[in-house]
């Protein structure tokens, strides 16, 4: 995935599970290296995220960033929870680490769909600028190829942000001062690192 990204001149943010970072730390430094985003994306992505709680969530945050930041040298200010669950409980945490909460406007479902055209199409369907797309680039599901579907999907999908005149970057990019001059619409991909 980095080598398409890098390929179209495109940008992303990962949104990298504590736990695959710490045993994957060569690739999320090369993530950052390459100019992508690394935010947090929960220590070990449990799927019983939303009901744990403000400790439960305090514990698993705080050690996501803390791991994050040992191994890339950068610590993350955003935050995508597990399958995009979340209760009112969690909010007070993320303040408190000084984490912002971010979710997708696009999502392909490529963790169980097989097809890539029907991922690629839910992803472009309608797609603007300021759209936040929501493609993993581990744990997803096989095409037909064998490959995951979002690697399948990938090259097409950057294809279409330029036909439709949109720029790749990261999220702290596409909220920055200069994302919003007129002429640099920008579309911010953003995957989790899930193996």
């Amino acid at each position: 995935m980095l080598d398409e990204l890098d390929r179209f001149g495109a940008k992303a943010t990962f949104f990298c599970i504590a736990e695959r970072v710490q045993a994957h730390p060569a690739l999320a430094r090369e993530i950052v290296a390459r100019g992508h985003g690394l935010q947090n994306h929960s220590h070990r992505h449990r799927h019983h995220f939303s009901l744990l709680g403000p400790r439960g969530f305090a514990r698993e945050l705080q050690q996501a960033q803390d791991t994050i930041t040992r191994v890339t040298g950068q610590r993350p200010d955003c935050f995508r929870a597990p399958a995009g669950l979340r209760n009112p409980f969690l909010d007070p945490v993320l303040h408190r680490l000084g984490l912002r909460l971010v979710s997708w406007t696009r999502r392909g479902f490529d963790t169980r769909e097989r097809d890539p055209k029907v991922v690629l199409e839910r992803l472009t369907r309608g797609l603007a600028a300021g759209d936040i797309l929501l493609l993993h680039d581990g744990h997803a599901a096989r095409a037909a190829s064998g490959r995951p579907v979002g690697l399948e999907v990938l090259p097409a999908l950057l294809q279409a942000c330029q036909r439709a005149g949109l720029r790749c970057v990261t999220l702290a990019q596409a909220c920055s001062p200069a994302a919003a001059t007129p002429g640099s619409p920008a579309a911010s991909p953003a995957s989790s690192f899930r193996s």
